[in-house]
């Protein structure tokens, strides 16, 4: 009894396939011309039929037949049921008369520039978030980087992922940093035949498909083939669901291809770089149809050149021929390349250099700026005002809506809804409440299944009705892969270790958490300001200052917890007593804080740092000042302590005896006589005017300097009266000017002062970061900053003495 279904062979199918080639027909084509013979002849059947065949399905046996038929293929050779021989391979005797021998070179060439208007047009420009116009890719591509083994697949545990991170001085960017070795995009492309190219939202896998087309387009890179690009998102809606050959033959007729036989025979050759781009963007609703589609195109024309791009965790697929490659984050020149490029092209190159300082200068933005898509967004917030805004909250949320919805829905897609009652807002809260939990406990990678255990108890506590565990497991897997692939906030860092994406973006969560439960404020903010001498902190300050409607309570509690920080240290407050005490004697128009912020910095900078860097002591670190300050010329006091810094530097300076290299000792010799005599004179020059006998004692002083001509005579010089020399210096300016005082703090004092120093500093970045405050607490924060303990009680005594009196 005859079988009355029948399946392709693998052999049957490629030879099958080639016959389709030949013959320059789509699938639809193929159903069109298959005739069934019976009672009655039908012509004709269905395009889902032709694609179960080619799939290598069974299929009815009359229509398998058929369908040999048309292609003039010997039907038991394709379904295995006897040996082909030499004549019935590839179509019946005399079919490969009426194959047109092309030269295919210039076939390539051909098409290629019919359709080099179309690609440019589709593939030429990009315009995103608020762009008002569209920008070249030539413009402002920026090459990207692969890397071979998929970060998410490594096999480390969280102690590995940390080992090179410094958490004491928390270098933020070491945090989940991947140190594969990376290889640019291009050079994979032409590694890989077949190439599956995963990342993050926003990684900027669409630029560099259109980045490949255009350069193939024209003929700068894979000039030998035809670029095809295709996005799946429209190809899925297409009218009529027609299969990928017809699509792009459909676009082909748009751009003026008239030989119908000219894709099939480009496809069948293999000289096509078909890009296939957003696999994850096409719908639930037709991801098996376009996911089958595209297996039997690549079966059937497999010797082409295929790139897919899909996000990584978006769906599990099973490519067996594609190699798996991820798009690697920015590195600090690939984010100075194209902020360069993009301010070039709004003919605005001085902004690119500006832009670049600024970011260097802060961290957290920086590490944003390794996402291409937030690079963009920070290039657009920085071409209006020249600068980041102060409130960096705001630019935090902006690049959290961009990510969590706008992304997506200025290009129109629609993600499938895992858990329909995590609305925006509900999936925020998750991530806040995450964040919190993870960072108060100092975790930076979490397990799966601490992420999971966490989503299952969020979502029972928005389920009304009885839910089992087995559904609640299931859910929260799919909420966590939904949260990593739509929305990129979390990714896996190997397996089954997950972290925040960017860890600025749990300190925006954190922050956020913290100041929301407002009945809980007062005792949450109490907590949080215990945390102020930890480095890690410090972002979660400025943002949570950003996020209150009014900052007075935490800057006020920040600013009493700071001045308990070396409160029991009696050596440090006399430190804070003479700095009170100097900063009274210098008589110019600034705040009396921003003159005790200079002195307090110069009293300890030398003492914190003992550092050889003269260009570190030479910059005084004046941020803890309320305004710029120290115009040093036109106040000859302060110039007279400012410059005595850079000579008690070189006390501790680097020795000439350890080095060999005699050009090396040279330098460093003409380098340190040029530092005295300048600095030197500076104080002579300050002093003369209001102190004569300093100036005669000066005078003395500077006599003593060797001859700078012999440099021989000024090492030997300084190697044996240097010291001694700058320690005369040191009492004269103690005598005279009350400043040069060797402290000589206990390591224990050097990190109190340390903290008290960056605790400061902090309070006065929140002070000035756009939040909204009260006149009197910045004023109140203002009057008291950098004093003792003893004088800030005293003066609150006096204010609760006049609010009395007043009452």
């Amino acid at each position: 009894m005859a079988t009355r279904s029948l399946a392709a062979t693998a052999q049957g199918l490629d030879t099958a396939t080639k016959a389709l080639t030949s013959k320059g027909w789509c699938k639809e084509d193929l159903a069109a011309e298959v005739v069934i013979q019976g009672r009655k002849t039908i012509k004709g059947i269905s395009p889902g039929t032709v694609k179960n065949f080619f799939s290598g399905k069974s299929v009815d046996r009359k229509y398998f037949v058929g369908i040999c038929t048309a292609l003039k293929v010997d039907w038991e050779v394709i379904a295995g049921l006897k040996n082909a021989d030499s004549h019935q391979t590839l179509g019946a005797k005399g079919d490969n008369d009426n194959i047109v021998k092309t030269d295919i070179d210039a076939l390539v060439q051909d098409i290629r520039q019919k359709v080099k208007a179309d690609i440019q047009d589709r593939c030429g420009k990009m315009r995103v978030l608020d762009m008002e116009q569209p920008i070249g890719i030539g413009d402002i591509y920026t090459s990207v980087n692969i890397l071979e083994k998929l970060s998410g697949r490594r096999r480390l545990g969280i102690s590995e992922l940390l080992q090179d991170c410094d958490l004491e001085n928390f270098d933020r960017f070491r945090l989940g940093q991947v140190h594969h070795e990376r290889v640019p995009g291009q050079e994979a492309v032409e590694r890989y035949d077949k190439l599956m190219i995963l990342g993050k939202p926003g990684a900027g896998k669409t630029t560099f498909m259109k980045r490949l087309a255009t350069l193939c387009n024209q003929g700068e890179f894979q000039r030998h083939r035809v670029p095809v690009f295709v996005t799946l998102k429209e190809f899925a809606e297409a009218k009529g669901q027609p299969d990928l050959q017809a699509y792009i033959a459909k676009q082909w007729r748009a751009s003026k291809v008239k030989n119908t036989k000219a894709l099939a025979e480009i496809l069948g050759q293999g000289r096509a770089l078909v890009l296939l781009d957003g696999l994850d963007e096409v719908q639930e609703t037709e991801h098996d149809r376009i996911l089958q589609e595209i297996k039997d195109f690549i079966r059937q024309f497999r010797p082409c050149q295929f790139v897919m791009t899909c996000r990584i965790a978006a769906r599990e697929y099973t490519f067996q021929q594609f190699t798996e490659v991820e798009v690697a984050d920015f590195n600090q020149e690939q984010i100075a390349e194209f902020a360069k490029k993009w301010f070039k092209s709004k003919q605005d190159p001085e902004k690119g250099q500006n832009f670049i300082k600024r970011l260097e200068g802060n961290k957290p933005i920086q590490e944003l700026a390794t996402n291409p898509l937030l690079l963009t967004l920070l290039c657009l917030v920085f071409g209006e005002g020249n600068n980041f805004p102060h409130n960096r909250s705001d630019l935090y949320k902006e690049g959290l809506d961009i990510l969590l919805k706008k992304w997506d829905a200025k290009r129109n897609i629609e993600r499938d809804q895992v858990y329909k009652k995590l609305s925006l807002k509900r999936k925020e809260d998750l991530l806040s409440q995450l964040a919190l939990m993870t960072f108060e406990n100092n975790e930076y990678f979490f397990k799966q299944r601490f992420v999971e255990r966490h989503i299952i108890e969020y979502i029972r506590n928005l389920s009304s009705g009885s839910r089992s565990e087995l559904e609640l497991q299931l859910e929260s897997e799919a909420v966590l892969k939904s949260i990593e692939a739509q929305h990129g906030l979390l990714v896996e860092r190997a397996r089954g270790i997950y972290s925040f994406s960017h860890l600025t973006f749990q300190e925006y969560f954190t922050a956020r958490q913290i100041v929301s439960p407002i009945s809980q404020l007062p005792s949450v903010l109490k907590n949080l300001v215990t945390h102020i001498p930890e480095k890690r902190y410090r972002e979660v300050f400025l943002l949570a200052v950003g996020m209150l409607p009014e900052a007075d309570e935490l800057l006020m509690l920040m600013k009493q917890q700071i001045d308990l920080l070396i409160a029991n240290d009696s050596a440090l407050q006399f430190v804070l007593t003479w700095v009170c005490k100097k900063s009274k004697s210098v008589h110019v128009s600034y705040k009396p804080a921003a003159i005790r912020a200079f002195y307090f910095t110069l009293a300890c900078t030398h003492e914190i740092t003992r550092t050889r860097n003269i260009d570190l002591v030479r910059d005084i670190d004046i941020t803890l000042a309320l305004e710029t300050i120290l115009d040093c010329s036109i106040a000859s006091g302060i110039t007279c302590d400012h410059n005595l810094v850079y000579i008690l530097a070189l006390k501790d300076d680097i020795t000439f005896d350890v080095i060999r290299d005699q050009d090396i000792v040279y330098d460093i010799a003409y380098e340190q006589y040029r530092i005295i005599t300048r600095t030197f004179d500076y104080i002579f020059e300050a002093s003369k005017k209001n102190d004569p006998d300093l100036k005669l004692r000066l005078s003395k002083l500077r006599a003593q300097l060797p001859n700078p001509e012999d440099l021989n005579v000024f090492r030997q010089w300084w190697k044996m009266r240097g010291g001694a020399w700058i320690d005369k210096l040191i009492s004269l300016m103690i005598e005279y000017r009350n400043v040069g005082h060797d402290w000589q703090f206990t390591n224990t004092q050097k990190e109190g002062l340390q903290q008290y120093y960056d605790a400061n500093k902090l309070l006065i970045e929140c002070l000035n970061s756009d939040c909204y405050v009260t006149k009197e607490t910045r004023q109140h924060i203002e009057e008291t900053l950098l004093l003792p303990l003893s004088e800030i009680e005293r003066r609150n005594s006096e204010v609760g003495s006049r609010n009395l009196e007043s009452v």
